[in-house]
């Protein structure tokens, strides 16, 4: 689960991690009345939305005046932002946070995130900060620092001098540094978080450090321990279709393929969209019906799948461990009955009880249903029906 910067700095405070003074506005009243009450004469007017790179996209902005404020608030509030995380649909802006002017010595960036090769959390830090850190991942690793903290001894002052003294602070700066990434790694580890990243995080002139901005993702099979985190829930920034899946027991994750996966496992999914790949398709979704998938759980998850207009076949792929493939046979009919099944549909069935599925399937004598031998076999099938070819 993600929450708005604003929120994350809400919870930031609460662990002593130093965050600029702001308030979130639902209209261009209550943002100058927000900038008011900050008083100074510079604030940031920032769109809140579940996405990155608002700043590049033209959802954040200076303001010199109350006047400016309004003008800016104006014009970003209705918006929609385009950035390289929303894709080309964008997010409709609808809240804005106010805060007050920082004196920016310096832009940093830091963040913590699991490493699941080395099974424990790492923290991140570099000198670009205000820069897509995918890029300079890509095209600079050597400039981001990392230090592994396994939390059987949690975060210690020798983790913390270790990445600052990779960033080249200087020696009055390390103390404040190192309480910071402190208080950030406490809030990581108590709050089952999946995520932080400040970006960038602020040296002031008088040496202090300031999370500028903040992006945290929860684990959301942790979210009955926090329910103070997840009543910060917007549903109106997730993708509806998720959501839904979400109330049948499914995964789905929409992409921007056009051959829409309907597996049963996430390393299988994951697998089967590689096959995808590697055949010259695209995957238009990820979409695990999970191990308690019956006859109505695979009709949903069809007519979730169907609702996108990219998609122009579906590859069916299950390997029947603790789900029957007779199931899935019998959810694939139900969906023929309550859903325009429109394209092809490929499926590959093996494991439990998947004899029984071929005949149900073979016995149902319907047209765009098209059985594969394996993996590969329906993979490419579902690719070349994508592209119109014959399969």
């Amino acid at each position: 689960m993600n929450i708005h910067e604003y929120q994350a700095k809400e919870i930031f405070q609460k662990y002593n991690v130093p965050t600029p003074r702001g308030y979130v506005a639902h209209s261009v009243e209550e943002a100058v009345s927000n900038a008011e009450k900050l008083g100074g004469s510079i604030w940031v007017v920032k769109a809140q939305i579940h996405a990155g790179g608002r700043g590049l996209g033209g959802g954040v902005k200076l303001a010199r005046s109350l006047e400016e404020v309004k003008t800016l608030s104006s014009e970003i509030l209705g918006m929609t932002l385009v950035t390289h995380q929303t894709g080309p649909e964008g997010k409709l802006v609808q809240k804005i946070y106010i805060e007050e002017g920082v004196d920016i010595a310096d832009e940093l960036y830091l963040g913590v995130v699991l490493d699941r090769a080395q099974e424990m959390p790492v923290i991140m830090a570099s000198l670009e900060g205000g820069m897509e850190i995918e890029n300079v991942a890509h095209d600079s690793p050597e400039k981001i620092i990392k230090v592994a903290v396994d939390p059987s001894i949690g975060f210690q002052p020798f983790h913390g001098r270790a990445l600052a003294f990779g960033l080249g602070l200087q020696k009055e700066e390390i103390n404040n540094f190192i309480k910071f990434a402190s208080a950030l790694y406490t809030v990581y580890m108590e709050n089952d978080v999946e995520m932080i990243e400040i970006n960038p995080l602020v040296k002031t002139k008088s040496g202090n450090f300031v999370a500028l901005d903040g992006k945290v993702g929860f684990d959301d099979n942790a979210l009955y321990r926090h329910p103070e985190i997840e009543a910060m829930r917007d549903l109106s920034e997730e993708n509806p279709a998720e959501r839904e899946a979400s109330n049948f027991g499914l995964s789905y994750v929409k992409l921007d393929g056009n051959v829409g996966c309907m597996v049963n496992g996430a390393g299988l999914a994951m697998g089967t969209m590689d096959t995808i790949n590697y055949m010259g398709g695209f995957p238009a979704n990820f979409l695990d019906v999970g191990g308690g998938a019956n006859a109505q759980t695979v009709a949903k998850g069809f007519e979730i799948i169907l609702r996108d207009p990219n998609v122009k076949s579906i590859f069916v792929n299950i390997f029947g461990g603790i789900v029957r493939c007779d199931r899935i046979a019998n959810g694939i009919l139900e969906a023929t009955k309550l859903v325009d099944v429109h394209v092809p549909v490929i499926v590959r069935l093996d494991g439990t009880n998947a004899p029984e599925a071929a005949e149900i399937l073979r016995n149902a004598n319907i047209k765009n249903i098209i059985t594969a031998t394996d993996l590969g076999d329906g993979a490419r099938k579902a690719v070349a029906a994508a592209k119109g070819e014959l399969v």
